[in-house]
């Protein structure tokens, strides 16, 4: 894969840059700013766009949204190219906005999951692919803040267990092996789900987790 990253800390961004040349990546642009990142994207020929693009969600200059703001741009100009927002700490108004519209390829993760070398290469591989990658802290907040909280209630146990990976943009064989679950029973558990919560089943696993964010975050 290529890969772009914007990350203002040199420490952190050497270590993913080694890290991703030494499994084979290309690491076409690593800077600390987003403004470079955007620039250096618009520049890039066709056949040399990123795959993926990764960024910090605060950057220079004000440290605050740069990575946020700069992600959405690139999702709005160039939606063929997954992008994995890393995140200090769970701020799920930021999430929500990434996720706004047209999921497929986006990602919002906490920085300690770059510590799992394996989960994010996973997770990479998965945005290449145009699936959707959220954090699990993120989720269990965006649940955790539903103002819809009775008819989440209403789900079983396991049932609540199978919408959070499903709403991590887990496929139903990964929620199925997560669970030790069959595929048959993960699509019972699903199908109950949609039902209790009123949405309509779709077999695209990008607009089930847009349905289910929207669901978790609606007033």
């Amino acid at each position: 894969m290529r890969i772009a990253l914007a990350e203002d800390s040199a420490l952190l961004r050497a270590g993913l840059t080694e890290l991703l040349t030494s499994r084979g990546h290309i690491v076409a642009t690593a800077v600390d700013n987003a403004a470079d990142l955007l620039d250096a994207v618009a520049a890039a020929d066709d056949g040399e766009l990123p795959d993926v693009v990764v960024l910090d969600n605060r950057m220079p200059p004000t440290f605050t949204n740069e990575g946020i703001r700069a992600a959405l741009e690139l999702r709005q100009t160039y939606p063929q190219i997954g992008v994995l927002v890393l995140s200090q700490y769970v701020e799920t108004r930021y999430a929500a906005d990434l996720l706004a519209g047209h999921p497929a390829g986006v990602g919002y993760l906490l920085k300690d999951r770059v510590a799992d070398v394996a989960d994010f290469l996973d997770a990479l591989a998965r945005l290449a692919r145009g699936e959707t990658v959220l954090d699990p802290e993120v989720v269990r907040q965006l649940m955790g803040a539903s103002r819809h909280r009775s008819d989440l209630d209403r789900l079983t146990p396991r049932e609540q267990e199978v919408l959070a990976l499903m709403a991590q943009g887990r496929t139903n064989a990964a929620v199925g092996s997560t669970l030790f679950l069959s595929a048959g029973a993960v699509e019972k558990n699903i199908t109950s789900i949609f039902a209790k919560l009123g949405l309509e089943q779709s077999p695209a696993d990008h607009r089930r987790v847009l349905a289910v964010l929207a669901y978790l975050q609606s007033a």
